[in-house]
């Protein structure tokens, strides 16, 4: 993989090439971003098509010269691609504030496993736990925004907490802090829906998939 700033040159000059290489690179982090939100597969792999045509259409533009920056543009444009399609459909989740209680003493328990089952899920496994699925989009949907793009970069696309936090543009602290209280609230959510992750972990398992 040639260097991003290097990429990001040769993107801004439209060459074909380097275009398709940041798409193969960032396409699980913004697919896992939107599928996270939206439980329908056909729609999310269609906003996902979309954001990387307005990548396509705006990186000409772009002054970012590293992948931090470039993370955070396309989650930005994920984000309000996102908003565009719920405001179409009048119907925009809710967010709300999630702060567990003495969160500093709990443990991740199955949370942080959970979350890198279904991000990294293939499409075709989500298929196949569209019922468990439609609970994670809800819980996801309850997260805040910093929340939701720290455990994309974190999870999906692997990156260390300093290129979380020049991503989102928080301390390293504060990036830790993120990601425990978003794997606590889903774990906590979701065990109120009365949904059972030890049960989904067999059956990925049985399936090949890899928690």
């Amino acid at each position: 993989m040639r260097a991003i700033s290097h990429l990001l040159d040769q993107a801004r000059r439209g060459e074909a090439e380097a275009l398709s290489a940041l798409y193969r690179q960032f396409l699980p982090g913004v697919f896992g971003y939107i599928a996270a939100r939206v439980p329908d597969r056909a729609t999310s792999e269609d906003l996902t098509s979309e954001v990387f045509l307005k990548m396509v259409e705006g990186i000409g533009r772009l002054k970012a010269t590293d992948e931090a920056a470039f993370a955070a543009w396309l989650l930005q444009i994920a984000r309000i691609t996102v908003a565009a399609y719920y405001r179409k459909r009048e119907h925009l989740p809710t967010l709300v504030s999630l702060e567990p209680e003495g969160w500093e003493e709990a443990a991740l328990g199955n949370g942080e496993a959970l979350v890198h089952v279904y991000l990294g899920m293939d499409p075709a496994q989500i298929v196949e736990t569209q019922d468990e699925w439609h609970s994670v989009v809800n819980a996801i949907n309850a997260l805040t925004e910093e929340q939701r793009q720290v455990l994309v970069g974190r999870m999906i696309w692997g990156y260390d907490v300093a290129t979380v936090a020049r991503m989102i543009g928080k301390k390293a602290n504060a990036v830790k802090a993120l990601q425990f209280r978003a794997l606590q609230s889903l774990q906590r959510l979701l065990r109120q829906q009365g949904f059972s992750s030890e049960a989904f972990f067999s059956q990925t398992r049985h399936r090949g998939g890899k928690p």
